[in-house]
């Protein structure tokens, strides 16, 4: 039993560093600021299932892709984190939340691709497949993906709860673990080749 709970959390915790579900409150609160409760409701949901399609096709059809562009896992660990450490130094180095538009149908893109089933996600779900297998990747996102929709479904109360300075703060030290995660990566890709 003990085995069981140290493979779902060796998945659990990088998808949620990875995911961010903190960090997507501040952000889905900048999205669409004049959509309505109904309405940001509805967005959440399409990005989430948006994050899940993508991820859940990820897993299943990465390796294939890889093989067909003749990419390895080293090449795409080191991109990915190439990737996650210039996200996560942008999120480190801005004082409020980027500008990601205003408009009201935000729930696919961004938030669902690449907010949500962003590079870093993407590269984490690779890694994790190889560790402790699919069965406990699935679960793990499935989780993660759970509390991202409790997340956004009160965003509003959440951001009153903790307030903006809260929602940053804790955002930051979560783009901190993402820049080691990233710089992890870049690292055991560059010892795989």
């Amino acid at each position: 039993m003990r085995d069981l709970a140290e493979k779902f959390f060796v998945a659990f915790i990088p998808l949620f560093v990875a995911i961010d579900p903190i960090g997507l409150v501040a952000l889905f609160m900048a999205l669409g600021p004049g959509a309505s409760p109904q309405q940001r409701k509805h967005q959440a949901f399409l990005g989430i299932f948006t994050g899940l399609g993508v991820a859940t096709g990820f897993i299943f059809l990465g390796k294939i892709i890889f093989s067909a562009l003749g990419i390895t896992v080293a090449d795409f660990q080191i991109a990915g984190g190439l990737i996650l450490l210039i996200l996560a130094t942008r999120e480190l180095v801005t004082f409020g939340p980027p500008d990601r538009g205003g408009a009201d149908e935000f729930g696919i893109v961004p938030l669902g691709m690449p907010l949500i089933a962003g590079p870093a996600l993407l590269t984490a779900l690779l890694i994790l497949i190889d560790t402790v297998g699919i069965v406990f990747t699935l679960i793990s996102l499935l989780v993660n993906l759970g509390i991202v929709a409790v997340a956004l479904c009160n965003a509003d109360r959440f951001s009153r709860w903790m307030g903006k300075q809260g929602l940053r703060g804790v955002s930051k030290i979560i783009a901190l673990l993402l820049a080691a995660i990233a710089v992890s990566l870049i690292r055991r890709g560059w010892q795989m080749r």
